[in-house]
């Protein structure tokens, strides 16, 4: 039982210090750098995505407009039809 404690012990160490490490090399100017790179790619992706919704929503809004509109010709010609029939007979 005491090895397994004290691997348990050397694991968990190294752990701690690798997360120290980490914790240092990760704050350094350089990887600041990084960060802020990173996160300026994503907010011109954002906007780029957003451009690109507000494209494609103002292209579905104008085909849904299109829609009504063949669809209220479509029932105009067809009740000048059935008033047309009504008058014949």
């Amino acid at each position: 039982m005491s090895i397994v404690k004290g691997e348990n012990l050397g694991i968990f160490a190294a752990g701690v210090l690798f997360g120290t490490a980490g914790l240092k090399i990760l704050s350094t100017k350089e990887a600041k750098d990084v960060y802020v790179k990173c996160a300026a790619a994503g907010l011109r992706g954002k906007d780029y995505i957003m451009e690109t919704a507000t494209v494609l929503q103002e292209n579905a809004e104008d085909i849904i407009a299109e829609a009504k509109k063949m669809n209220e010709e479509k029932e105009k010609a067809q009740e000048q039809q059935e008033d047309e029939i009504q008058d014949k007979a």
